[in-house]
Formats: structure tokens, sequence, C-alpha cells
């Protein structure tokens, strides 16, 4: 125990303000993460793997709910959201922080409001933050991230429609893979996973788009880091990875974006690029795989300002709704906005969160026009203070709800008078009623 103590004492951050100027969220420096699997690991691949991870994290985490948390993940399949990793503050070590452990995922059941744990098998070699993680056909997909020993671009599925949920690798993958990174995003599209942009270590290869150095990434024996702009696509059917050759004007570099697919058009909005916090808007077309400028030279003085670690959730055919982020000036914001497709226009959206900013948090789209926003951090994570990542679930209702979601409020309000009469409705409304009775009584926001 004396010599960890030793240990994080060499490792506590320094008070200096021009230190402070120097960390932010491409630069994996301004973590000194607290995970006693780090000696563990071998990013040579040298280790088996073929075994039911144990939890080897600092701290275990044992609620009713999941622990605050930043950098994590989260997607949906059905009516449920499943959340998987990040980090929070370690509860026993001043200001060092802790990976959540990598052998649980929790899932919100959007019908009953209810959380639940369950633990998770298999060959996941690492806790992280900052991955990618998408839900395709019932299977979680996670890609990159950062872990205690640095960046990968190793890629894990998880199916989540089984009683035994276990990790596998998806190795033997065919084509030249992007580089190790994270704080990257990504889109579906006809059975293909397309990955755009991040931070992280330099292409080995000849890689389509512009990689572009961080000065401030080289320490020591560090090779150095940096952004880039190249898109991954990792065709699922074949296990193959490709690059498109791209027309238009591409973004520039970034990483801490915002990614929303609506139609075949895959949208990019902010990020970070160098000093920079952007407020720009792309999209690919999938397709054709041609780049357009939403507000090419003009960027409208009513919109968005700038930020990274944000979201973008697609809510209908014609609107992607943003919300939260951090801004060039270290500000955690709380605004929301729907920007609508067809007019190209952004909208402020008002809303009961605006005492709640957020940033490296996550959105999901819900099934009755909700978005739920979960985690993040509520102040700069930069600073030298304690950083309040946070466990509360915001949701967002931006459009309209159904007929059906009006009448079975108005039944579950008279349930004691109605109940008798439920076995007469058609069998997938009375399962859906007797799961909103589960969870009347439960957490959210």
């Amino acid at each position: 125990m004396a010599e960890m103590e030793e240990d994080i004492a060499d490792h506590l951050p320094v008070d200096d303000e021009d230190e402070e100027s120097e960390r932010d969220e491409d630069e994996i420096r301004e973590f000194d993460w607290l995970v006693e699997e780090a000696e563990e690991l071998d990013d040579d691949d040298e280790e088996d793997e073929d075994v039911v991870v144990p939890n080897t994290e600092a701290e275990s985490i044992e609620l009713d709910q999941p622990a605050e948390r930043s950098g994590h993940i989260a997607v949906v399949d059905g009516h449920c959201m499943y959340v998987w990793g990040g980090y929070k503050n370690s509860q026993t070590t001043g200001y060092f922080d802790l990976y959540l452990p990598r052998n649980e995922i929790w899932i919100y059941n959007m019908e009953t409001q209810r959380w639940k744990k369950q633990m998770t098998g298999g060959n996941l070699h690492a806790s992280m933050s900052g991955s990618c993680g998408v839900c395709v056909d019932g299977v979680l997909y996670l890609f990159g991230g950062h872990h205690a020993r640095g960046n990968t671009n190793r890629v894990f599925r998880l199916p989540l429609r089984t009683p035994v949920l276990i990790w596998e690798e998806m190795k033997d993958l065919k084509g030249l893979a992007p580089s190790c990174k994270d704080k990257l995003g990504c889109w579906v599209h006809k059975n293909r996973i397309i990955f755009f942009g991040g931070y992280g270590c330099v292409a080995q290869g000849a890689h389509r788009g512009t990689f572009e150095y961080d000065e401030t990434s080289f320490m020591g024996d560090n090779p150095g880091r940096g952004w880039n702009n190249h898109i991954h696509i990792l065709d699922l059917e074949t296990s193959a990875w490709s690059q498109p050759v791209t027309k238009g004007t591409a973004p520039s570099p970034r990483a801490a974006h915002a990614c929303a697919k609506v139609g075949n058009r895959g949208y990019v909005f902010g990020g970070r690029y160098r000093d920079y916090r952007l407020n720009d808007l792309y999209y690919v077309d999938m397709e054709t795989w041609e780049w357009h400028e939403m507000y090419a030279g003009s960027v409208p003085q009513h919109g968005p300002v700038g930020r990274s670690w944000h979201s973008l959730t697609p809510v209908s055919p014609d609107h992607v709704f943003l919300f939260g982020g951090f801004t060039t000036y270290r500000e955690t914001l709380s605004d929301a906005w729907l920007y609508c497709i067809s007019k190209n226009e952004w909208q402020q959206f008002k809303h009961s969160h605006m005492e709640s900013p957020r940033l490296w948090h996550t959105a999901c789209s819900g099934p009755d026009g909700e978005v739920f926003v979960f985690g993040g951090c509520a102040n700069n994570l930069l600073s030298q203070q304690r950083a309040a990542h946070s466990k509360e679930l915001l949701i967002f209702t931006v459009q309209p709800k159904s007929l059906v979601w009006f009448c079975m409020e108005t039944v579950l309000q008279h349930r004691e008078r109605l109940s008798g009469s439920w076995d007469c409705l058609p069998k997938h409304l009375l399962h859906t009623l007797k799961q909103r009775m589960g969870g009347i009584n439960t957490l959210g926001s």
C-alpha cells in the first residue's frame, strides 16, 4: 500500500495555472488513471484472453443505478438503453480518476423506467473511455477508446439478446484498420459501420484523409498524437475494413465532435481542432461519398456556439437534436437546439434542464419522441477542481407524444377502475401496460 501511495504522489495534478491551460480533451495525460489491471495489460496481444474477465477495478460499484461517469457509451436496442464504460472520480484517492468496470453493463428499460445491472464475460481486454459504440441488429459493437496504457483500435462485439452477455473480439478483420484513437464518431448504413475523425496515434500505412500532430503531445518518449478526419468503413458482412474515395470539401481534422445519421446522410457537428471548438456542420452522403458543408463561409449568428464533447441525436426524418458540450472558453453548456434539415436552420429548444449542464455525456433516441441523456460532467472537466461527474438521466420530449401514449397514460391514471377490463386489450398493449405499471415509482428525471 505504501508503494501505491508513493506512485500516486508522483502523479498528483500540479497546481500551476499554466499547466492547467495545457490540459484538454485530446490529451491523454490530462487523466491519472487508477486501475489495478494496468500492469496486466499487454498491447502486443500476447495475453490469453479466452477467459471470463474478472472484476479487477480498484473500487467495486454496487448500486441500484449506474455510478456517475463521463466518456462512456450508450446504445439502444428495442426499449432498452445499454450503458458501458467511462470513468469517475476515485472516492479514496483525491483527484484521481477511476475507470468503470469492464465486465458490467447497465440496462435502462424505457417502458418501466428502471435500471438493472448485468455482468458480462468474454475477452474484453480493458476498461476504457472515449470509445465508439453502436448497436446493429441487437449486437453492440465497440471500437477504439483510451485505456490505462493509451489508445486502441481493437473491435469488440456483444450480442444483447442473449441470456448471458459475452464479449468477443473481432479478430482477423481484413483490410487496413483505423489508427489507435478515441473521441471519434460513427454512423451505421447498410450493415456497415462508418467511423469518422478522432484523436490518437498517427496512422500506419496509406490512409486517405488528413492527420495533424498536436505539438503539445510530444512528452518524453511519447511519439506524439494528433487529430484526423479519416473515414473508415467496417463491413459487418465481409468483416473487412475499407476507406471510401470522397468528393467535396471534407471537414477539418477533429475530435470530441458529434455525429448523427438521417437517411443516407452522416452529419458531423463541431468538435475540437487545435485551440478551437467548432460550430460547423457537414454531412457526407453515404451513397456517393460526397461531403457537403451546410453553411459554408456563413456560420449563422443565432445558432449554437462552437463546442466539443456534446451530443447530436436524430429525432425525426427532418430534425437532429443538439445538447450540451464544452466551449473554447471552457464553459460547460446546458443549451439545446433543433436543426431542421429541410430549412437548413437552427432553432433553440426550450427545456427544463437548464440547470444541468453536461459534457462528454451520451444521448439516445427513445421510442416515444424522447432523447435520453445520461451521465457526463457538469463542470469544467479540465480544471484542478474535482470533476462533477453525473449519474442523472435527463429526458427531453422533443417530438409530440403519440395518441397511443396518451391513451396509455389515461388508462394508468384510472387503473383501479379499468384494470378489470385489461384482458380485452391486444397482447402487445397489455404487455406495455404491465411494463409501465412495474415502473410507476421509479427513478428518472
